[in-house]
């Protein structure tokens, strides 16, 4: 007795095209910033920003609030607010 496999081909997604380097914007020069705190706090940061947002959100949090832009800060509580 022989045994046969059916193999089953996909259809492959058409590679995205690359933009050409020159036609991207430059990249901006980033620096780490780091801190310290505790299990508690990380976990807040987390359930507030969303999965795979967290750090996006404290560097958005952050900037805001040492430039003082207080529409920013409010407009950041008020999506903290309408997602949680």
């Amino acid at each position: 007795m022989s045994k046969t496999t059916k193999k089953t081909t996909r259809a492959r997604k058409p590679a995205a095209e690359k933009t050409p380097a020159e036609d991207r914007a430059p990249r901006e020069e980033l620096c780490v910033f780091a801190f310290r705190l505790t299990e508690a706090e990380r976990d807040a940061i987390h359930k507030a920003a969303g999965p795979a947002k967290a750090s996006k959100f404290a560097r958005n949090l952050l900037v805001a609030a040492a430039r003082k832009d207080e529409t920013a800060v409010k407009a950041i509580m008020k999506e903290i607010a309408v997602e949680g």
